[in-house]
């Protein structure tokens, strides 16, 4: 069992950044593996980032690979997001989430933080 926790999200103009994170409590981080994923209104879920518990596995969504980096700092039991770049199109409602393996499907998840909205204006 663990609960997620999302913070960092607000407003920032086009070409700006944002760190987004996710502190997890319950049980250690380092058991999960730790994913991101975004819904903006009227859109499924889709996946942003993924984080394996063992070896620092990575995998990004195709739309911000190169200006997306996802971290996690074991001591502090909390996972990072690091955008740059944003784009408009990058506004949604981010959320975390964790689970035993390494997946980019939101269903394959059990736990979830609550979501915190990133706006990106042009």
């Amino acid at each position: 069992q663990v609960q997620l926790v999302e913070s960092g999200g607000g407003l920032v103009q086009a070409g700006g950044s944002l760190r987004l994170s996710c502190t997890a409590s319950g049980r250690t981080f380092s058991s999960y593996t730790m994913g991101w994923f975004r819904q903006a209104p009227g859109k499924e879920r889709e996946f942003v980032a993924a984080l394996s518990r063992s070896f620092g596995t990575t995998r990004y969504a195709d739309s911000v690979k190169g200006r997306f980096t996802i971290s996690r700092d074991i001591a502090k039991n909390t996972g990072y997001l690091q955008m740059d770049s944003l784009k408009p199109e990058d506004t949604a409602i981010y959320y975390c989430a964790a689970k035993t393996s390494l997946s980019t499907t939101p269903g394959d998840y059990p736990y979830w933080g609550q979501g915190t909205q990133v706006t990106v204006s042009s």
